[in-house]
C-alpha cells in the first residue's frame, strides 16, 4: 500500500521512563485497591454450564493483556477522517512508531504493568508494537492471585464440553486497572469456527460442480490487466495446509502464484485438523482472483489470548489486507474480548489496513437459539462484514443473475452502535446498532468454488469463500491505486457506503432467514457483490 504521511498534530515519541513499582503492587498487599476490568467473565456462565472444579493449581497459561488507546476517543476520530474519501486527511495513514506515539501507552506505564505482572510471579513474553498488547504466562495458581480471580473447570450444558474460565471478572491495583480493557487466556471456552461447506465434485463447473477461476474473475468482471502484482494480503487461520494441494490447484488452472509464506504465533495452530479445508480454500480462491499478489498464512491457537496475538501480528506486519474465515456469534464472546479485538481492528485502520471477514452461515441466527444474532469479528465497526450469495454466470463466464444465500450471516448486532458512515442506509429493523453485512460475495455451496483440498477436488461454499473474494478485489484495487499514485483502500466501509451502489451488483431476491433482500442496502447481501472493473473507477474517483 502507498501511504501518504503528514504530520497531523502528531505528538513526540515518549520517552523512555523506568517505572516505579509502589511497594503495594509488587507485595500484592491485602490492603491495595483493586479495581474490576469490566466485562471480562462469559456471559451466562453459571447458568449454560456447570461447574465440576478447581483448575489445578501448576496448570500453565498464557494470557493476552489488552491496554486502552492514550486519548479516549480520539482514535475513533482519526480512523473517521482517515477512512473518509470527503476529508482532506483520506489516506494519510500512520506508520507504526507514528501510531505508537500517539495512541500507544507510555513506556513507563507499560513498566509499571511489566514489573507488577513480575512480582506476581508470571513471565513477561513480548510487548507487541504499538505499546498495547502485552503477552504473559503462568500458573493458574499465579494468574488466580496476579488478577484476583477464581478458575475453575466447566461443562457446558448444551454441549457438554468441558472447558476452564474465571468465575469472577479478574482485578487489578486500581492505579492499573485503568491501563487494562482485557485479560485473554482466563477462559478457553469459545473455540473459533470457520465458515466452510464442502460438497464433492469434479474440479471444473458442470452439473454441481464448483467455479473455476475464469467464472469468479468473470461473473466479478475483473480485468486481465490485474493480478494482484506486487501486493500482500493476509490470512487469519486456526489449522494449516498442505503445499502440494495448493500446487495442485495453481498448476490445473495455470495461474502462476508464489508460494504461500506462513507465519506462525504463539507456537502455530498445532497439527492438522478438520479447519484444513479452510486454509486452503482461503488460499486458492485469493489465487483464483488475484494470482500474483503475495499470501502470508498467519497461524496461531483458536484460543481468547491466540486470536488477540494473531490479529495483532498480523497489524505489526502492515500487510494491508486481511480475509477472515473465523468467527463466533457476539452472545459467545465476553465484552472485554470483544472490546480487545476491536482496539486491533481500529489500530490497523489507522494504519491503513483492512480486513474482510465472512458473516457466517447460519443466517440470521448466528448463535443457533432461534433469534436473530451476527457473528464477531464481521459485525466489527472496523471491519467489512461479507455475507453470502448464488452467483450465476453466463456460457462466456459473464454475471447472469445472483440471489442472496439462504446460509449468508446477517442482521443488527448487540455490541455495537451504528457507526456514522452505515447511518444513510439505518434501517428500523437494526433499532440503531451496527447492520450486518456491508456487502457479499458467491457464497453457495452447489456450486461452490472448485478447490483441490487433502487430495481430492471438491466445491465448497459458505462465506468462507465471500470474504476472500472481497480481500482479492481489495488487493486489485490497491494494485491500480499504487499504478495512479492513490493511497490504498485501507478500511473500505467509508469509501464503500459513499459509493452509494455504485459498481455493486444490487441483489434483490433471497432471504436468510430472518431478512430478505430488497432495493439497497440489506441484511441479506448488504450492497451486493462487486463489479471489479466499475467499482474501482468510482473509488478511485
Amino acid at each position: 500500500m502507498k501511504s501518504r504521511l503528514k504530520l497531523l498534530g502528531l505528538l513526540a515519541a515518549p520517552a523512555l521512563v523506568t517505572a516505579v513499582v509502589p511497594a503495594a503492587y509488587a507485595a500484592n498487599a491485602p490492603h491495595t485497591t483493586r479495581a474490576a476490568i469490566a466485562g471480562d467473565v462469559l456471559p451466562g456462565l453459571k447458568q449454560n454450564a456447570d461447574r465440576t472444579g478447581n483448575v489445578a493449581a501448576g496448570k500453565r497459561i498464557s494470557v493476552a493483556i489488552s491496554l486502552t488507546p492514550r486519548g479516549g476517543s480520539a482514535l475513533d476520530t482519526f480512523v473517521a477522517k482517515v477512512s473518509d474519501p470527503r476529508s482532506a486527511s483520506y489516506g494519510h495513514y500512520l506508520t507504526k512508531s507514528r501510531f505508537a506515539a500517539r495512541f500507544g501507552r507510555t513506556d513507563a506505564e507499560v513498566g509499571q504493568l511489566r514489573d507488577y505482572l513480575h512480582a506476581q510471579g508470571l513471565t513477561v513474553g513480548k510487548v507487541h508494537s504499538g505499546n498495547l498488547l502485552i503477552d504473559a504466562s503462568g500458573t493458574a495458581a499465579q494468574l488466580e492471585k496476579a488478577f484476583g480471580t477464581k478458575l475453575s473447570t466447566w461443562q457446558d450444558a448444551r454441549s457438554g464440553r468441558s472447558f476452564y474460565a474465571n468465575d469472577n471478572a479478574p482485578t487489578l491495583p486500581s492505579g492499573l486497572a485503568h491501563l487494562v480493557s482485557d485479560v485473554a487466556g482466563l477462559n478457553n471456552r469459545v473455540q473459533l469456527h470457520h465458515q466452510a461447506i464442502t460438497r464433492t465434485v469434479s474440479p471444473h463447473n458442470g452439473p454441481g460442480g464448483g467455479y473455476t477461476p475464469a467464472q469468479l474473475k468473470g461473473g466479478y468482471n475483473v480485468s486481465g490487466s490485474y493480478t494482484g502484482s506486487g501486493q500482500k494480503i493476509a490470512l487469519l487461520e486456526f489449522d494449516g495446509f498442505q503445499q502440494s494441494n495448493i500446487t495442485k490447484y495453481d498448476t490445473n488452472y495455470g495461474l502462476g502464484s508464489p508460494t504461500p509464506t506462513v507465519q506462525k504465533v504463539d507456537g502455530g495452530s498445532g497439527a492438522l485438523g478438520d479447519g484444513q479445508v479452510e486454509v486452503e480454500l482461503d488460499i486458492e480462491v485469493l489465487h483464483a482472483i488475484a494470482p500474483k499478489a503475495n499470501v502470508t498464512v498467519f497461524e496461531g491457537p483458536n484460543s481468547d489470548a491466540g486470536e488477540v496475538d494473531t490479529y495483532q501480528a498480523i497489524v505489526d506486519s502492515g500487510i494491508p489486507t486481511t480475509s477472515i474465515s473465523w468467527g463466533a456469534a457476539e452472545s459467545a464472546r465476553t465484552t472485554s474480548n470483544i472490546n480487545a479485538v476491536d482496539a486491533v481492528f481500529k489500530a490497523g485502520a489507522a494504519q491503513g489496513l483492512g480486513f474482510y471477514a465472512a458473516s457466517g452461515d447460519d443466517g440470521s441466527d448466528d448463535a443457533g437459539d432461534g433469534g436473530t444474532s451476527v457473528d464477531y469479528p464481521a459485525s466489527d465497526p472496523y471491519v467489512t462484514g461479507v455475507g453470502g450469495t448464488k452467483l450465476t454466470v453466463t456460457s462466456a463466464n459473464a454475471w447472469s443473475k445472483e440471489v442472496a444465500w439462504s446460509g449468508g450471516g446477517g442482521g443488527k448486532s448487540s455490541v455495537f452502535k451504528i457507526p456514522s458512515w452505515q447511518t444513510a442506509v439505518q434501517k428500523s429493523a437494526g433499532g440503531g446498532y451496527r447492520q450486518v453485512p456491508d456487502v457479499s460475495a458467491h457464497a453457495n455451496p452447489s456450486p461452490g468454488v472448485s478447490i483441490y483440498s487433502q487430495g481430492s477436488w471438491s466445491s465448497v461454499g459458505g462465506t468462507s469463500a465471500a470474504a476472500p473474494e472481497w480481500a482479492a478485489f481489495a488487493a486489485l484495487y490497491n494494485q491500480q491505486a499504487a499504478a495512479a499514485g492513490k493511497a490504498g483502500l485501507g478500511f473500505a466501509n467509508p469509501a464503500l457506503y459513499s459509493a452509494s451502489g455504485t459498481g455493486f451488483h444490487d441483489i434483490t431476491s433471497g432471504s436468510n432467514g430472518a431478512y430478505s433482500a430488497s432495493t439497497g442496502w440489506d441484511f441479506t447481501t448488504g450492497w451486493g457483490s462487486y463489479n471489479a472493473a466499475t467499482l474501482a473507477s468510482k473509488l478511485l474517483g
